[in-house]
């Protein structure tokens, strides 16, 4: 399976709104978060120290690192305090009760 093909990661009611869960589509970590009703999915490590985002808070659309605070909008990447820099993001969809991620 390459790259570009939508990977199932995780069953869709096992992500409740407001809360985040990690994901390893194709042997990268990723991190799902539901908000507003949307799955989003980033990078699961931090830009810092690579530290898992999985293990952060969840406020909004706000994901906060659990090493050293560092903040990242889960629809973009980018990071709050420099928003030059960003982790890569990914699409979602759901499909028959499935939520699945794309890492192209």
């Amino acid at each position: 399976m390459g790259t570009t093909a939508w990977t199932d990661v995780l069953d869709d009611a096992a992500l409740q709104e407001g809360q985040m869960a990690p994901a390893y589509p194709l042997g990268v970590n990723v991190v799902l978060a539901r908000v507003g009703g949307t799955v989003y999915a980033m990078s699961g490590r931090c830009a810092h120290m690579a530290c898992p985002l999985s293990a952060g808070k969840l406020d909004g659309y706000t994901i906060t690192c659990p090493c050293h605070d560092w903040r990242f909008d889960v629809r973009s990447g980018a990071f709050l305090d420099a928003p030059e820099l960003r982790l890569p993001v990914y699409p979602t969809r759901t499909e028959a009760g499935r939520l699945f991620v794309n890492l192209a």
